[in-house]
């Protein structure tokens, strides 16, 4: 069953029937290329794990307490693509006697070294935690540089939008209702900003906060006597992770940054999206999606994008659902791994071991929706047409806020605003157009008469693209801002 990036769900065989892993992919685990391998699945974790202790062993080597040979030995035999069923099902089966992978790893790890001389540079010195918390930066290194990448792609798509739709008018909506005319230029010239905040939040975690772990069964690097900060230093070199003061095993900030950096990318992602799903509705439809770059035409087994299973009129707005669907998941994630800080003494019972699928759903979340993002804004499809069919919908009503402006010189804020008020309330309960309510109502026309007020100064007040305040200079700040990140 492929899925939107080219990928199968796989079934495999369980006691009671297949057992079908992946369907959700094509939703939660998108990435940044088509087929690409999800960023924190288990494999994932897999892949890293054995990348933290074949980091470890050249460590070891390099600071001569190891044999020479030691670290090529290990890292060759730290390919997880040679782990085959056996070995997978033998840590399956020991992860649940030792409540974490890595015992049953460094088991397996040790015997596929094939010379026995080199087999004592595998997980020495190092506890369980040491690797895990060492694969968790890995993966966000690898999750937070896929989304940095779509991210960025994504706020490019938003600044062309901005500097191309500077000038297109658009009905503004606040609470959901008609409110004052923007222009689309700004409306994007928003998205970008929220986008370009995420991207710095992502980029300085990554560059800043992903630290390896060695500390040993306390902390204290006991079973290395002086040589433990040494190959700390050393291990931290292998894999271009910072090598922090201390071991960091109950001071659990350094996941909390990760996932915070991940979850308000999913927050400024999901305010680009349920933007698109109201602009796109069918009684509004100022925006379309088109088709991503990841589709074929044909889609899978002739499935045609948007498409529902009952209606065959329906074109829905896939990318920005997905999104949606990612980023609703973020909250509960960062939360539980929040409240996961809370570690006793020098190993939390408990607390760890509930980080690790709330943390790799994250970082995968995160990436699933920088990817999906990176295909809505890249060919979204803007009708300035039907923006400006909106607009004129409301029959003038919403410059009414730039008339009162007009009189409130001569008439006073309360009167100004009372007067126009009920000119508004006349104009919406009639349905006479918000202009000619104001030109051809005496009472109205003998207040504008009296304030000095003609009718080509009410003419242009009701000119929308009089009424933009300062939207060209934000999309230009916005613009010169995108250009220096």
């Amino acid at each position: 069953m492929p899925d939107q990036n080219g990928k199968s769900a796989t079934a495999v065989a369980g006691a009671d029937g297949p057992v079908v892993t992946g369907l959700f992919d094509g939703v939660f685990a998108r990435g940044p290329h088509p087929g690409g391998a999800a960023v924190a699945d288990d494999a994932a974790w897999l892949r890293s794990m054995l990348a933290a202790e074949a980091a470890l062993a050249r460590a070891l080597e390099r600071a001569g307490l190891a044999p020479a040979g030691a670290g090529a030995a290990v890292t060759r035999a730290a390919n997880a693509g040679d782990f085959g069923p056996a070995d997978l099902a033998e840590l399956r089966q020991a992860t649940a006697l030792t409540g974490n992978p890595v015992p049953g790893l460094a088991r397996v790890l040790t015997r596929r070294v094939a010379d026995p001389a080199l087999r004592s540079a595998v997980h020495h010195g190092a506890t369980s935690q040491d690797i895990m918390d060492t694969a968790a930066m890995l993966l966000a290194r690898d999750a937070l540089g896929a989304a940095l990448g779509d991210l960025t792609a994504a706020a490019d798509a938003a600044a062309g939008l901005a500097a191309a739709h500077r000038g297109t008018l658009m009905i503004g909506r606040t609470l959901l209702q008609q409110a004052v005319p923007v222009t689309f230029g700004v409306f994007a010239a928003g998205w970008l900003a929220g986008l370009d905040s995420a991207v710095e939040g992502l980029a300085f975690v990554r560059g800043t906060r992903l630290a390896v772990q060695f500390g040993g069964a306390a902390g204290t690097l006991a079973s290395l006597g002086g040589d433990g900060s040494r190959v700390r230093a050393l291990m931290a070199e292998e894999l271009g992770l910072a090598d922090p003061p201390l071991p960091w095993h109950t001071e659990r900030l350094r996941i909390i940054d990760v996932a915070v950096a991940a979850a308000r990318a999913c927050a400024a992602l999901s305010k680009v999206a349920r933007d698109v799903t109201l602009l796109a509705q069918t009684e509004v439809g100022e925006v379309s999606e088109g088709a991503g770059a990841q589709d074929s035409p044909a889609g899978a087994g002739g499935t045609r994008r948007g498409g529902s299973s009952a209606m065959p009129n329906k074109n829905n707005p896939v990318a920005a659902v997905a999104i949606l669907g990612c980023a609703k998941q973020a909250p509960g994630l960062l939360a539980t791994l929040v409240a996961c800080a809370e570690q006793e003494y020098q190993r939390a019972a408990g607390a760890w071991h509930a980080e690790w699928q709330p943390y790799g759903h994250l970082l995968q979340l995160a990436v699933s929706s920088a990817a999906w993002a990176r295909d809505l804004l890249g060919h979204l499809e803007v009708d300035p047409a039907r923006m400006t069919a909106n607009l004129n919908a409301a029959g003038g009503l919403p410059l009414a806020e730039h008339v009162t402006a007009l009189l409130r010189g001569s008439l006073g804020g309360p009167r100004a605003h009372d007067l126009l008020a009920a000119a508004a309330a006349r104009s919406a309960s009639s349905g006479v157009p918000f202009r000619d309510v104001l030109l051809s109502t005496p009472e109205i026309e003998e207040t504008l008469s009296q304030a000095g007020i003609g009718r080509s100064q009410v003419e242009e007040a009701l000119d929308p693209a009089g009424y933009l305040g300062a939207s060209d200079d934000f999309i230009t700040a916005a613009l010169r801002a995108h250009a220096d990140t």
